[in-house]
């Protein structure tokens, strides 16, 4: 089930923050499991069963924007620094988010509004997220829930203020491999699964009419997305790094027998630290 932005509002509570979620679609809903009764050996032989609600499960996707990354980042990768105050360039901190090691991470609350009815999932968590670059379109974050708690009336009437902000666009990603500048790389996706640990994989998609422009094995990948607005402070208000190591090559998923354009991807699994570098305006903790 898709949901459009225009019908539903998500907002998302963490301990410090609370902020709405502008997004291009929505699957959140109530996990669904079943008490079984086997069939007997003598009779019609009926599977029957009785539905039982059991926590929410689906996903939000939503554009990342200046004021949003932060938080987003805090609640997929799991762990943040306490922000650093840059004195040669103003009022701007840098807060450094790493890549939990462990299954869990911090809980959060859902608040779905739907316009008809209003309903809050607590204590959510992440069991994944994709984050994604595609060419001519917003940077987009892919969080996967789940949680134990079924969906509770949200009975505040108060209008959802809907700050959307300015969003970050793949037009204006750089990538670096091994501390050189790669200009093939036209996009790619994060996919991370926290199932009995936690697994890393990205895919490359580049330019194949050059050759051996992606090195199988990749020390350190730097993807790092701006804003282009002057009146962000040297322009770094309005920044975010997510920095990969030890990417290890598995297979070319490139192809070939598409009737369009090639679509040239490399698929690798990171072996080493996930992290990213977010700036914002202000020092208030994740």
């Amino acid at each position: 089930m898709k949901v459009n932005g225009n019908e539903c509002s998500i907002v998302m509570r963490t301990t410090n923050h609370e902020f709405y979620v502008p997004y291009a679609e929505e699957t959140v809903r109530e996990a669904v499991s079943f008490l079984a009764e086997e069939t007997p050996i003598e009779g019609d032989g009926n599977f029957k069963a009785i539905q039982k609600k059991s926590g929410v499960t689906g996903c939000i996707v939503t554009p990342l924007t200046l004021k949003t990354v932060p938080y987003l980042f805090y609640i997929a990768f799991g762990t943040a620094e306490k922000p650093t105050f840059k004195s040669e360039i103003r009022n701007l901190y840098g807060s450094l988010l790493k890549l939990l090691l462990l299954e869990d991470s911090d809980r959060f609350n859902v608040i779905q509004d739907r316009k008809t009815e209003r309903r809050i999932f607590i204590n959510c968590r992440i069991n994944g997220f994709e984050f994604r670059v595609e060419r001519e379109q917003p940077v987009k974050l892919k969080l996967d829930l789940c949680g134990e708690n079924t969906a509770a009336p949200f009975l505040y009437t108060d209008p959802i203020i809907n700050e959307i902000g300015e969003r970050f666009d793949s037009n204006y990603v750089d990538y670096w491999i091994n501390g050189k500048e790669n200009h093939f790389i036209y996009g790619l996706t994060i996919l991370v699964k926290k199932d009995k640990g936690v697994k890393t994989e990205i895919w490359i998609r580049r330019n194949i009419e050059k050759e051996n422009d992606v090195p199988e094995k990749i020390d350190e990948l730097i993807i790092s997305a701006r804003l282009l607005n002057d009146k962000y402070e040297f322009r770094s208000y309005g920044l975010f790094r997510i920095t990969l190591k030890k990417l290890v090559f598995i297979s070319d998923e490139t192809n070939v027998n598409s009737s369009d354009t090639v679509i040239g991807s490399l698929r690798h699994c990171v072996m080493g630290d996930v992290f990213a570098s977010v700036f914002s305006s202000n020092g208030a903790l994740l």
